[in-house]
């Protein structure tokens, strides 16, 4: 199971840690994907962190801004969120999966989700 949490409002500029808590297996077994979805958009990766080795990629948009750790004793992949701005507006999925690198953003590599967390930037 995955457990996301942490979204909420936030001024343009401002910052959030968005925590996924897992169980049922190990992250050093499967890579953690976070993903977010706005109104009348698709679902989109925002950052993945591999299981073995823990490696990390982010989408461009959010690159430099986002970062993406994870806590194996407490079995909780982070993403902590800094300079936010209106159009990262969205729910935001966490899910498991072992997708190649290169193409780690494809949602439909991944087999278990989260139930979403909404995070509003207001300008």
């Amino acid at each position: 199971q995955l457990q996301a949490s942490g979204g909420g409002l936030v001024q343009a500029g401002g910052s959030l840690r968005l925590s996924c808590a897992t169980s049922g297996f190990r992250l050093v077994d499967y890579g953690i994907g976070w993903f977010r979805q706005a109104p009348g958009k698709e679902r989109e990766g925002v950052s993945y962190i591999r299981g073995s080795g823990g490696s990390q990629y982010y989408a461009n948009s959010v690159k430099g801004r986002f970062t993406i750790s994870r806590d194996n004793a407490k079995n909780t992949v982070y993403l902590q969120m800094n300079s936010l701005k209106p159009e990262d507006t969205a729910v935001y999925y966490c899910a498991r999966g072992r997708p190649v690198v290169s193409a780690w953003s494809t949602s439909s590599l991944y087999d278990y989700w989260g139930q979403g967390t909404q995070v509003t930037v207001s300008s």
